[in-house]
């Protein structure tokens, strides 16, 4: 008997978890995240690690910024993570961590660490899965796992991950020391770029209509109230 969970099955729990209507324009990354978070966990190539955390958390963090009500995030992140039968505490511990240490890494030990070229001495657990990573030829690479890397490198030197060529040559060493395409990498990476630009576009556009309707209900409440005032009779 197959018992594998269902796409219908993961997105029908987290909308049990979480009962609040979704604000239209993020409920398509919300259920394309937590498809994708899907479709991994059923794989069985799939093993979770630190850096497909970070990229997990990441992801949801960038994209939800400014969600309103802003209580809802965190409620909505869990319900992801217990929609795929995951902890969500433990995506925001691994991502913290990693963050850390990436913050007190310089980039180019980090670059080398990253691509095993060294040793990265400063957090044992992340070099133990660099080195099953690069030694498994069966990774299953996500593009979650390649946010997760740029997060890495972003968290220690937001400036050089701006410059197209010191950015795009990091990206090839580390994926030639991990044996993932280099080419995959990349564009992933610039499509998640895209769509952050993407998203960021739509959320003005969405302020912009907002603010508009706010005035056209401002002027017709200013008509209203200046038809209904009493006039004043000269006796």
């Amino acid at each position: 008997m197959n018992n594998v969970r269902t796409v219908s099955d993961t997105k029908k729990t987290f909308y049990t978890l979480h009962t609040r209507p979704i604000n239209t324009i993020y409920r398509r990354v919300v259920e394309e995240l937590m498809v994708e978070m899907h479709l991994l966990s059923v794989n069985v190539d799939f093993s979770y690690d630190g850096i497909y955390a970070l990229g997990v958390v990441t992801t949801f963090d960038r994209f939800m910024a400014g969600y309103q009500p802003e209580q809802d995030q965190e409620s909505i992140f869990q319900a992801i993570c217990h929609a795929v039968e995951q902890d969500p505490q433990r995506y925001r511990q691994d991502a913290s961590r990693l963050k850390a240490l990436a913050a007190n890494v310089p980039v180019e030990d980090l670059i080398v660490g990253l691509s095993q070229v060294t040793l990265l001495n400063q957090d044992a657990d992340l070099q133990r899965q660099l080195e099953a990573i690069a030694a498994n030829s069966n990774f299953k690479y996500s593009r979650l796992f390649a946010i997760g890397l740029f997060a890495l490198l972003s968290e220690s030197d937001p400036e050089f991950v701006k410059d197209d060529t010191q950015r795009t040559e990091a990206l090839k060493t580390i994926a030639k020391g991990l044996h993932l395409s280099e080419d995959k990498l990349i564009k992933d990476l610039e499509l998640y770029s895209s769509n952050l630009e993407k998203m960021a576009q739509a959320l003005i556009v969405m302020a912009d209509i907002l603010s508009a309707d706010r005035k056209k209900r401002d002027q017709r409440q200013q008509q209203a109230d200046t038809t209904t005032a009493p006039s004043s009779i000269n006796e």
